[in-house]
């Protein structure tokens, strides 16, 4: 298994990061209007890849919301004085560090897709990102993921329903979820869905160092793979917060990022929309190569999931396995 492994060149990089600007700003307005800088990034082409050494971190999950916490082990940095920058990182010293603003909004295309989506995705899919699958290839295709920051008992029925209906999912997880769960986890692989990364500890990736951003994919990754033999593709940024630098550093990691063009508030389990109410709202906006993002906490969404796989069906859509 493809294991990531931290450099100590990469950390002395990190940590001499200094200035950032920004890249631009798509947002929705409270009356659904979109602004957009049109100067967003410069032309740069990265070969993804990964470097070789014999150093590498390894830490376990601490947030608000998952059950388990543990002390994290820190990643060692003993050539933080070198004067000299790694090469491994050198393209991304004129990079824009600043969190992109952005939301799918209440404007639509002709198409039916969300109009910042597309705007996004034209301007950061130079660096394997995407918000909404543009193409003829991706025409009358539909992408389900769902994001596991900790278990509230529906994901088993979530992998039934999936099962039954035959239709391959993203699960995005986190560090502390994949410790917790290892047998849905394994179940996850095992039914043929894709087991994605929701990074490490669920930090907002922008505001934290490049150094603890590797850390927060590096150690993820290498424990899945190392438990499970299985190797990760697909990254979700914690938020949906990303900059141009996060999404240059995920594809060197030959990662995808994955946002989405259609989610909807279903993240709270104490404040879940009625199921006739929530099947309206996630089958309103249905257009070629959507990505939804769906929280497996909601018992909404466990219920409702059936009946929003066939009407998809039902309008001509088919649910296609998340291919990097």
């Amino acid at each position: 298994m493809k294991k990531i492994k931290i450099t100590a060149l990469l950390l002395a990089f990190c940590l001499s990061f200094a200035g950032c600007f920004s890249n631009g700003e798509y947002s929705a307005g409270s009356d659904g209007t979109i602004s957009r800088d049109e100067n967003l990034s410069a032309d740069i082409e990265i070969t993804p890849q990964i470097p070789e050494s014999s150093s590498e971190s390894s830490s376990s999950e601490e947030t608000s919301s998952a059950p388990e916490s543990e002390e994290s082990s820190s990643v060692v940095n003993d050539i933080a004085e070198l004067e000299e920058l790694s090469p491994y990182f050198a393209e991304f010293a004129d990079l824009g560090s600043e969190q992109v603003p952005w939301g799918p909004g209440t404007n639509y295309d002709e198409t039916g897709k969300p109009i910042a989506c597309v705007w996004l995705q034209e301007d950061y899919e130079k660096y394997s990102a995407d918000f909404v699958r543009l193409g003829e290839e991706y025409k009358g295709k539909i992408y389900l993921t769902f994001d596991e920051g900790y278990e509230n008992g529906y994901t088993s029925s979530i992998l039934d329903t999936l099962k039954e209906k035959n239709v391959s999912a993203v699960f995005f997880v986190t560090l502390s979820y994949a410790k917790s769960e290892p047998e849905l986890i394994q179940r996850m692989i095992d039914e043929g869905h894709v087991v994605g990364n929701h990074s490490a500890r669920h930090p907002n990736m922008t505001q934290i160092t490049l150094e603890e951003a590797y850390a927060e994919v590096a150690d993820l990754h290498n424990y899945i793979s190392e438990n499970f033999g299985y190797d990760m593709y697909l990254f979700r940024p914690p938020e949906g917060a990303f900059s141009e630098r996060t999404l240059a550093l995920l594809q060197k990691m030959n990662y995808r990022t994955v946002c989405w063009s259609f989610a909807y508030k279903d993240w709270d389990p104490a404040a879940q929309m009625e199921h006739r109410k929530a099947f309206e709202k996630v089958t309103g906006s249905l257009h070629d190569g959507e990505i939804f993002l769906l929280h497996a906490v909601s018992e909404t969404n466990a219920a409702i999931l059936g009946d929003f796989i066939d009407h998809v069906r039902e309008q001509g859509y088919t649910f296609e396995k998340y291919i990097q």
